[in-house]
């Protein structure tokens, strides 16, 4: 018994250990205010999303909630106006695996919006299937329908600039690749259903969102809108809530030693609020603070591509 209790006592020592420094996360540390700006968060009734809208509308900014599900995105709206104390606050419907909601969002979005200062693609998940389009799920949502968002939206961030894109990425991406050959033929990131391959289509779409990220810095030069993109560290979310009991039991030591969605938000915040990153437009940030990317994830060729690719499966070449 005194053995098992010194086990468990130990654990308790390591794990507490761990949350104090390798999972610790740093805050943002912008002081900003936002009155008279407009955020759009794409993703932002639950988790990660949520925590930064919150954060925003403390701020005074006018926060539009890009999300799919209407119920939950309006009991959100409600829970952050409570809070806040910022009536400033919206739900706007946007399905990111139809290319055909995202157009109409952003049709709707430019008609009834006059500015647009700050774009946060923070949707994503990890889950089979396809897009309303015929794309694997996870390359449309995670990629795909973020790509479309921004292409329609930024002559509305150039208009406002200074301006900023952020997308959250993932550490997972040090896993991934761009297999073009099967995206064009199987208009997916790669093939097969098992779990493990369900992991690789994740980081698969997580290297796309770094790679867009380096693209779209390269086509904003000179017009003063800024983006970056993220790993927003290892939190506890609803990103697998509709994923199978092995992808759960995969996940299960990750969401013992996850942070909260708070601070989950702060490199979302940092990078969409931070004073003088502008320099570094393009870059992949890591507790509020540059870091570095795979081999594959900083290749100009495979953006470039990766960019040509998007445009023509988008419709718009």
């Amino acid at each position: 018994m005194f053995y098992l209790v010194a086990v468990c006592g130990a654990l308790l020592g390591v794990y507490a250990l761990l949350q104090l420094t390798v999972f610790k996360m740093p805050r943002c540390k912008s002081s900003a205010k936002l009155h008279g700006k407009t955020v759009v968060v794409t993703g932002s009734n639950t988790g990660i999303g949520k925590a930064t809208a919150m954060n925003l509308a403390k701020r005074g900014a006018r926060v539009i909630l890009a999300c799919r599900d209407k119920q939950r995105a309006e009991a959100a709206v409600n829970d952050i106006k409570k809070e806040s104390g910022n009536n400033e606050v919206l739900y706007m419907q946007l399905d990111l695996a139809s290319l055909r909601s995202v157009r109409s969002f952003a049709e709707n979005f430019l008609k009834a919006e006059p500015r647009l200062d700050i774009l946060i693609n923070n949707a994503g998940l990890a889950m089979r299937g396809k897009t309303e389009d015929g794309f694997g799920m996870i390359f449309g949502v995670n990629h795909l329908g973020h790509f479309l968002l921004t292409v329609l939206l930024l002559d509305r961030l150039k208009e406002c600039a200074p301006s900023r894109v952020v997308t959250v990425s993932s550490c997972a991406h040090v896993m991934g690749k761009v297999d073009f050959d099967c995206i064009n033929t199987h208009k997916d990131l790669g093939l097969g259903g098992s779990t493990i391959r369900l992991l690789k289509l994740y980081s698969h779409s997580k290297v796309c969102n770094i790679l867009f990220t380096h693209e779209l810095a390269k086509k904003l030069e000179g017009t003063n809108v800024t983006c970056f993109s993220l790993h927003p560290g290892i939190i506890k979310t609803e990103i697998g809530r509709h994923s199978n009991l092995w992808w759960k039991i995969i996940l299960a030591p990750f969401v013992l030693l996850s942070s909260d969605v708070e601070s989950g938000a702060q490199t979302v915040l940092h990078c969409a609020l931070q004073e003088g990153i502008e320099p570094l437009s393009g870059r992949y940030f890591s507790k509020c603070a540059v870091a570095d990317v795979s081999a594959v994830a900083r290749d100009d060729a495979t953006a470039k591509k990766l960019w040509e690719v998007s445009e023509r499966l988008c419709g718009l070449a």
